[in-house]
């Protein structure tokens, strides 16, 4: 974690640039402009994560890094494999379309349903370099989706690696990894390669109730799993290959999930026999050149993505009866393939005294162009009650009458202007602003202003606004063979206005502090609303506004030459405005605690506290807050061992804390969704 240091501190004491070189390079950032800059001028509230962070942490998983972000929460709220919801700033939804990801500046997500795909699985860190993190809308640099922020992974490059590396870790929950990583020339080329593959059961913490135990209440069935454990296994493959020369770069990467469980359950009711598949494929070739022309900076950039998934679930269990029963449960198997292309092209004019303009464009084509579906059900409208499953006594191929959703595809175009403009010697304004057009839904135009000012030379303060968009996902807009949440062609995208302000300090070379205030306003917020008679479902509209503020305090101090100690509080009240009650989910306080300790040379320790507070429940539901938890994580760790060995000993939630993410729906889970109780993993990995 980087708080934001002063831009013009004083040459800092040995101890710190002792600190610095084992905890990477944190004092620039990539995203907050699209060009290298200081992290501490930059104009954007901004977190860095390098490698050795992470490294440091014991983390297994991009969850535990992101949990060391200032305003982020990582939860946990899909019941479709438990994906994570990464939750900026208390705005939060159940699909977690509010934060763009992207992978070295491409995005990944699924234009299905509007976040990373319905099966995720993970995504380890082993090929991670460093993360880039902007809270606060991004929409007017890259447009759709980064609404409450931005979070770019960066992989390895030839440089990063270095040599060949061998690794493995084994743990808690049948789990166990292995990889392998080479970087280095071959002939004119700089090539880095990455292959990693790893399996694990999940958790088996009990979840107490689910869908299915009301439905047995009332039908006086025992077809329930529950109480019992979710289903969180999985086995997965991850390959990468960075190939560069010259002024070009080429990337490749492929994702494999397979034997994917369903967590809790797709329908809310456990299913300990679904599983899921799914398949990535990205590409993307990079042109940059910093002399085409005097004054110019020119990059070009395509890139390819796509993705196939295919799930077979049992919806409810064996022994359902609904409108007849389902002897061998409510099955469904959807089967689709999207694909993503784009071409995007910039160019960064210096040839105005004291600006810095950025010029860019780009054009993309999303589709979902395969579906496929099988089930064993279908819906019959009960007049007062509404559409209730019935069973059709076999699996029947409905992808060529009634699928979940029949193929589409939209196209885009965008452009946008930003201007870093050099005010005085201590002045910088941004000013930017992009325009998209969208092929369904229209078109969305979304500015950009940051203003910051050097106080001191140990002092930056920055006052920044902006605007940003969610784009309707497939689901919300051409939903229409599912009775209980139709689609909506008159969609208009979900939109945020946020105005921030953030204080940096640097006291002294080993201190640092900043201070971020903030306030949004979201409209036509995206969300399935009951129709005129609630019997027939709901339908996506575009039905709500929310306002929010809160702060965000962090802190770093280098104790010592062995000891660094760093903290981070965040404080949030979001508000639902036609109810006036609290919008719920995200947790109004969320405090981080770490200290690293070298106690002899060679040998590190690393201490993490997460302490989450004061959860609400959504409008409408009456069920208590989620209770408060504090889990604590320790790492022991060799660092830099001369005999090219490193070895690492990591324990997750150390006291073993019943710690629990909120569910959405009352009727699905009760009493919530609990976390992974205390864990162990053993590392151990080899560099030639």
């Amino acid at each position: 974690m980087a708080a934001q240091a002063a831009p013009n501190a004083p040459p800092a004491n040995g101890d710190e640039e002792d600190l610095a070189q084992a905890y990477g390079d944190k004092s620039f950032v990539t995203i907050a402009t699209g060009s290298r800059t200081s992290l501490s001028r930059a104009p954007a509230v901004a977190t860095v994560i390098t490698a050795a962070d992470i490294q440091a942490t014991g983390a297994t998983d991009l969850d535990d890094v992101l949990q060391a972000v200032p305003g982020l929460t990582v939860t946990h709220l899909l019941p479709y494999d438990n994906k994570p919801i990464y939750i900026i700033r208390g705005i939060a939804t159940q699909y977690n379309q509010q934060v763009l990801m992207l992978v070295n500046g491409v995005p990944i997500t699924s234009i299905y349903l509007g976040n990373r795909g319905d099966v995720w699985g993970g995504m380890p860190v082993e090929n991670i370099a460093r993360i880039e993190v902007i809270r606060g809308p991004g929409s007017a640099l890259y447009g759709a989706d980064a609404f409450s922020g931005v979070i770019n992974i960066v992989t390895k490059n030839a440089a990063d690696v270095a040599g060949l590396q061998l690794g493995g870790r084994v743990g808690s929950f049948q789990s166990a990894d292995g990889w392998f990583h080479y970087g280095g020339r071959v002939g004119d080329f700089e090539v880095a390669a990455y292959l990693g593959v790893g399996r694990t059961d999940g958790h088996k913490r009990t979840i107490e109730a689910d869908a299915q135990t009301a439905t047995d209440a009332i039908f006086g069935t025992h077809a329930s799993h529950a109480p019992g454990p979710p289903s969180l296994g999985r086995k997965g493959l991850d390959a990468a290959l960075d190939v560069a020369r010259g002024d070009w770069r080429l990337r490749l990467g492929y994702k494999q999930r397979d034997d994917v469980g369903s967590g809790s359950g797709v329908a809310g009711a456990l299913d300990p026999t679904g599983r899921s598949q799914t398949e990535r494929f990205t590409a993307d070739l990079t042109y940059e050149s910093r002399a085409l022309a005097r004054d110019w900076q020119v990059t070009g950039q395509a890139s390819y993505f796509d993705m196939h998934t295919a799930s077979q679930l049992v919806l409810l269990p064996p022994g359902t009866v609904l409108l007849g029963p389902f002897p061998d449960g409510m099955q469904g198997d959807p089967e689709k393939w999207e694909r993503h292309v784009r071409v995007t092209v910039a160019g960064v004019y210096t040839g105005i005294r004291d600006h810095r303009l950025r010029l860019g464009a780009g054009l993309a084509s999303e589709e979902v162009y395969r579906v496929r579906e099988s089930k064993n059900f279908t819906f019959v409208y009960v007049p007062g009650i509404g559409n209730i499953p019935a069973p059709l006594g076999e699996m029947v191929d409905v992808s060529g009458t009634t699928p979940f959703m029949n193929p589409h595809e939209r196209t885009l175009a965008h452009v946008y202007l930003q201007d870093e403009w050099q005010l005085a010697r201590d002045w910088a304004l941004t000013a930017g602003l992009r325009h998209d057009r969208y092929s369904d839904f229209g078109s969305t135009t979304n500015p950009r202003l940051a203003l910051v000012w050097d106080v001191a030379y140990n002092v930056t303060a920055k006052l920044l606004y902006g605007r940003a968009f969610r784009a309707p996902s497939f689901v919300e807009l051409y939903a229409i063979n599912n009775p209980v949440t139709l689609g909506n062609l008159d969609l208009r995208p979900e939109r945020i206005e946020t105005t921030e302000a953030a204080l940096a300090w640097q006291p002294a070379g080993n201190w640092s502090l900043a201070l971020n205030v903030f306030r949004y306003q979201m409209r036509d917020i995206l969300r399935q609303v009951p129709n005129a008679d609630p019997t027939t479902g709901s339908t996506s509209s575009n039905s709500g506004r929310q306002v929010g503020r809160g702060l965000e305090l962090e802190a770093q101090w280098d104790a010592t030459r062995d000891i660094r100690l760093a903290a981070h509080y965040g404080g949030q009240r979001s508000t639902d405005k036609a109810t006036g009650l609290d919008a719920g989910i995200a947790p109004h306080q969320h405090l981080y605690l770490r200290g690293d300790w070298r106690f002899q040379p060679g040998w590190v320790a690393n201490l993490q506290l997460n302490h989450v507070a004061d959860r609400r429940r959504e409008p409408g539901d009456a069920r208590p807050p989620v209770a408060d938890y504090t889990l604590v994580d320790l790492t022991v760790r060799t660092q830099g061992g001369r005999s090219g060995w490193d070895f690492a000993a990591s324990v997750r939630n150390l006291f073993n804390r019943d710690a629990r993410d909120p569910s959405f729906a009352p009727g699905q889970l009760p009493f919530d969704f609990p976390l992974p109780g205390r864990s162990v993993f053993l590392q151990a990995s080899y560099r030639l």
